[in-house]
């Protein structure tokens, strides 16, 4: 008969008691509890189901990085027919998104944060393939133009709320580290990434960031400069999508160079894990949320698309099977 030592390649731990779940990577953790008499493991956990459409179908798209799964904003992008630029608003309510007021200049490849009701939009290129420094604030029910940021660019991303936001990265004529920092009046350029890089991920806060992907270099960043981390992403892309905190991220969506991928990464400060995949494999998607409870959506496959997936991520107790003897 064939034994687990056989087919994992390793012993399975005779334990006194349930070891303790640390992160993603005790997924797939196999012991014998001998006080119960039971064999058990960690089972994998998170999962993305399908949400509510957005009304327009787009890609490159401000998106609410500070909203929540109940709670989103999506604006601007790229929509059918032919890459249509958009300025098109859209608010989420955990189960349809409903048209608002659109922004004063439509474009695509732009970045956004905040929340729902407090929203920043920001870069991007306008129709003519220009890029943009424009900066727009929405404040639950319009948008205003307010001052731009230092540097014109597109592709770049975003993360932080609208009174403390970050703008980072991003393509000028080739890729940038350049960052901003915002203080609800105006953009102050600030120490850049160590790796220049366009259509990056971002997570946290203006004093406590997380950049990510182009391809899987991580970054960390403390309010002043930035990081260079050990930790790689599993699957090496651009334009992806992303939720979370500096220490507790989401990475989800995007391109590795040669294909679209419903890839998701959960990050817990040291290391990169793989999760669930998304139904939908995109890239150039919003996303916003918590590591266990995010949103993605719109994005680009062959085409601008409208699909909308929520993820939710539970820590469960171990599942057991008891021993039989035959």
């Amino acid at each position: 008969m064939t034994t687990y030592n056989e087919i994992a390649g390793r012993r399975v731990n005779f334990l006194s008691s349930d070891p303790t779940y640390i992160d993603t990577n005790s997924e797939g953790q196999v012991w014998y509890n001998s006080s119960t008499a039971t064999l058990k493991s960690w089972l994998p956990v998170g999962a993305w189901i399908s949400g509510g459409s957005l009304n327009t179908a787009r890609y490159s798209s401000a998106a609410s990085s500070a909203g929540t799964q109940t709670a989103s904003l999506i604006a601007g992008g790229a929509a059918n027919p032919a890459n249509a630029v958009s300025s098109a608003t859209e608010l989420y309510n955990g189960i349809a998104w409903t048209p608002v007021s659109s922004m004063n200049t439509a474009r695509k490849y732009m970045a956004g944060c905040g929340t729902q009701t407090a929203a920043l939009g920001f870069g991007g290129r306008t129709p003519g393939a220009v890029n943009n420094a424009i900066t727009e604030a929405w404040n639950g029910s319009t948008w205003t133009t307010v001052n731009s940021l230092n540097t014109a660019r597109r592709s770049l991303t975003g993360t932080g709320i609208q009174t403390a936001a970050l703008a980072i990265g991003g393509n000028i004529t080739v890729a940038t580290g350049a960052t901003e920092s915002y203080n609800g009046t105006s953009w102050t350029t600030v120490n850049s990434l160590n790796t220049a890089r366009a259509g990056l991920g971002a997570t946290g806060t203006n004093a406590a960031a997380l950049a990510f992907g182009t391809p899987s270099a991580t970054e960390s960043w403390n309010g002043s400069t930035w990081t260079t981390l050990p930790a790689t992403m599993n699957t090496g892309r651009t334009a992806l999508g992303a939720a979370g905190t500096q220490t507790a991220a989401l990475g989800f969506g995007g391109y590795t160079g040669t294909a679209n991928s419903a890839d998701t990464e959960e990050y817990n400060g040291l290391a990169w894990s793989n999760t669930s995949n998304m139904a939908t494999a995109r890239r150039r998607l919003g996303g916003c949320g918590t590591q266990t409870s995010a949103l993605g959506f719109g994005g680009y496959t062959t085409t601008s698309v409208a699909n909308t997936e929520e993820f939710t991520g539970v820590i469960v107790t171990p599942t057991a099977s008891i021993l039989t003897t035959s």
